[in-house]
């Protein structure tokens, strides 16, 4: 079982080399998603291959699609035809929060979707209600049961409305918008979010038949259409993979190049960076980390896409330990995000927490090698990073939840002169 695997870190080691980011796990589940509203083959490159997509073609096999892996070409071919209900039952959902996902594109295909209530993992419990809500605005009803629901309708499609998110939500945005591509008339989607993501779905769909504006912008426009055609996707470029590896090269003090990435993409990242004292040389597709001075401590609130990114709150956490001053950090997406600091603190880092949503750093600190557990993907993956910088040797447990946002992520490290045992 991954959820049985350790990683043994051997801190200390100085990095060189260049990493290519992969595809976007957030852009690549979006548009597995989205594959069930054609009967047509679609072609996915730059596919992560990581738990979360295995498990979301997973959930589309049982369904009744087809699917052709080809690692070595980072490439999936998705054959939906043969999904021919809305049924959504099992362990698979239940472990994996992005099948929520899959209910808005089915119950707009078949009318009539049966669901256990998704899982993954479990920052702020990320409540569904914000889906539902919208569905029934469009002319969904919902019934309850002890393990699930089930959302049908009483006529033969959804209907177009004006629906406003009372706070921006990323998967709320991209579910109603592929929900709204087969319903009747006109949706308005108002408070939508922002990200990069977002803005790739809608321009393919738009490619294959939809009618959508302003995917990017606060206010997005779907005018229905009978029927969405499928073709070539390439997933964008992971701009949360992009961030974590230029903090990594910061903290190992280290110089890498950072390839395949869009720079553009990182929103307020790059310039809080450059606040910290980061030398960074910045191309078109790349990022460089050169050696500098020590970094100065730089507070940061957490926001919204264009907004300092939540997902990139844990390593920039760690990085504040290394940095010269104190640092206020303010996480305002999830509560719960900073416990993970707890854990930093026992390897010898001076973390106060104020409340569930601030820490007050000081820097910097020596780390030393400790046994932690990954409580989540962003806090797995900095405790990765906290053990690369540390003294002596760090254990990570339960590092089924790194993989399940990062593809051979220890193998990539190590090639860059990182020391990462992969052990039972």
């Amino acid at each position: 079982m991954k959820s049985e695997q350790k990683f043994k870190i051997k801190g200390g080691q100085e990095l060189k080399g260049e990493i290519r980011v992969n595809g976007a796990k957030n852009s690549a589940l979006k548009i597995l998603a989205s594959t069930v509203l054609t009967d047509q083959e679609i072609i996915i490159k730059n596919f992560p291959f990581i738990e979360d997509t295995q498990r979301m073609l997973e959930l589309l096999e049982k369904l009744g699609a087809k699917i052709k892996q080809n690692k070595e070409k980072k490439e999936v071919i998705v054959s939906p035809g043969g999904i021919k209900n809305g049924r959504l039952k099992g362990e698979l959902v239940e472990r994996l929060r992005a099948s929520i996902l899959l209910v808005g594109p089915l119950l707009a295909k078949f009318g009539e979707v049966n669901m256990t209530y998704p899982g993954g993992c479990l920052i702020g419990k990320r409540p569904i209600d914000i889906f539902l809500d919208g569905f029934k605005k469009m002319g969904a009803k919902i019934e309850w049961s002890d393990k699930g629901f089930k959302v049908f309708l009483n006529k033969s499609k959804l209907t177009g409305e004006t629906i406003f998110f009372p706070k921006i939500t990323v998967t709320g945005t991209e579910a109603l918008m592929m929900t709204a591509v087969l319903a009747e008339g006109k949706t308005v989607l108002k408070n939508c979010a922002m990200e990069p993501e977002i803005k790739s779905l809608a321009d393919y769909l738009n490619k294959n038949g939809a009618d959508i504006n302003g995917a990017g912008t606060p206010t997005i426009t779907i005018k229905g259409v009978d029927k969405i055609s499928a073709g070539t996707f390439e997933v964008i470029p992971d701009r949360i993979e992009t961030g974590t590896f230029i903090m990594m090269g910061l903290a190992c003090k280290s110089e890498i190049t950072i390839t395949n990435c869009i720079p553009d993409h990182l929103g307020a990242i790059l310039p809080v960076l450059k606040k910290n004292g980061a030398n960074l040389e910045i191309g078109k597709d790349f990022i460089r980390v050169k050696k500098g001075k020590m970094l100065r401590a730089v507070s940061v609130s957490t926001h919204e896409y264009p907004g300092f990114a939540t997902d990139l709150q844990p390593p920039y956490t760690l990085l504040m330990t290394q940095a010269n001053g104190v640092s206020l950090i303010h996480e305002t997406i999830f509560e719960g995000r900073l416990f993970f600091t707890d854990q930093l603190n026992t390897m010898g880092s001076a973390i106060v927490m104020c409340d569930p949503h601030r820490v007050v750093v000081s820097g910097p600190t020596g780390l030393y090698g400790k046994t932690l557990t990954s409580p989540d993907l962003r806090a797995g993956i900095t405790m990765v990073l906290a053990g690369m910088i540390a003294f002596g040797e760090t254990t990570i447990e339960n590092i089924y939840q790194i993989d399940r946002g990062y593809e051979d992520i220890d193998g990539r490290l190590n090639s860059l002169g990182a020391s990462i045992e992969r052990i039972k």
